[in-house]
């Protein structure tokens, strides 16, 4: 027969080690779990102690101890991370210029205690955004909206020069400073524009000025050569008769080979075309070629036969 008067005097009995061994394993559970942290890959550990306040020693990756309620482990993060912000400045020329940096920063490791005191674990986004603002305008100011196309590379350089010293006075490490994209007013980018036009309109007319002068010289040559060809012509019939029956040779050649490629028979006067090298008085033919006076000449052509009547025609 069950009595729970029996089992409440049992208890009663054997109570007291049950207990303590629960809290023993309570207690040892608890210290497991509390006593040991873990500082991740790129990351870096402080601790605070609720009597001392923060500690000036920093814990690397890897298991590490601390006392219970007393002690807790504060973990940063000092791997560099990107960080993009955008400002809009105005340049030298009074242009507003919207210009974007992309910082990559981390925290001094030696400096975690101070960083801590001062800012906390966000850090970057207390610090970043006033000096970058601070930093971009007073650079910014100093050009002119075409210098700051032109000389970017010198602008983003002192843009880097000038924040990295301003990020050391907060114990922040910069990696990297770029600037990522740099652009003016819709009224201003209208008016580069239409200079870029005028400019090769300019550029356009520049070119047929130049060009209608080199004609122009080119012309001037051309009669310069037609004239002096004309008196050395003049110089050298006067000097040799013969000269004149020597081109009239060149002419009838010239005739001659023209008409032996044609297809079509003619009848042609070799007087007018000068082919009559061999009749005829060369000075009447010197006369007639120096004045322009040619005989009327007579042209027949006929029509492509077939090859058995130009055979019996032959």
């Amino acid at each position: 027969r069950f009595d729970p008067s029996q089992v409440i005097t049992a208890l009663a009995k054997r109570g007291a080690p049950v207990i303590a061994g629960v809290s023993v394993l309570a207690g040892g559970g608890y210290a497991a779990t509390n006593c040991v942290y873990t500082v991740d890959a790129g990351h870096q550990a402080i601790k605070y102690h609720r009597l001392a306040g923060v500690g000036s020693t920093t814990y690397r990756e890897g298991i590490h101890f601390m006392l219970p309620w007393f002690e807790r482990p504060i973990v940063f993060d000092v791997r560099a991370r990107p960080h993009t912000m955008t400002s809009l400045t105005g340049s030298r020329d009074l242009q507003m210029v919207n210009i974007s940096l992309r910082a990559l920063c981390k925290p001094d490791p030696s400096k975690l205690r101070e960083i801590y005191r001062t800012f906390g674990t966000d850090y970057d986004e207390k610090v970043l955004p006033s000096i970058v603002n601070e930093v971009l305008k007073s650079v910014v100011a100093q050009y002119n909206a075409s210098q700051l196309i032109m000389q970017r590379e010198l602008v983003s350089r002192m843009i880097r020069q000038r924040l990295v010293q301003r990020a050391n006075d907060f114990h922040i490490l910069l990696d990297d400073v770029a600037i990522t994209h740099l652009s003016f007013s819709s009224e201003y980018e209208k008016a580069i524009e239409q200079k870029q036009v005028a400019q090769q309109q300019a550029e356009r007319a520049r070119y047929v000025v130049v060009k209608a002068q080199e004609e122009k010289k080119k012309t001037i040559i051309h009669a310069e050569g037609e004239r002096q060809s004309a008196e050395m012509i003049g110089n050298a019939i006067k000097a040799n008769p013969g000269f004149v029956e020597l081109r009239r040779i060149y002419v009838a050649k010239e005739i001659s080979s023209l008409l032996a490629r044609s297809n079509n028979r003619m009848v042609l006067s070799t007087e007018s075309l000068l082919l009559n090298l061999m009749g005829g008085d060369v000075s009447s033919g010197r006369t007639e070629l120096m004045e322009g006076k040619s005989e009327e000449h007579q042209v027949h052509v006929e029509t492509p036969r077939p090859q058995q009547e130009r055979r019996s025609w032959w």
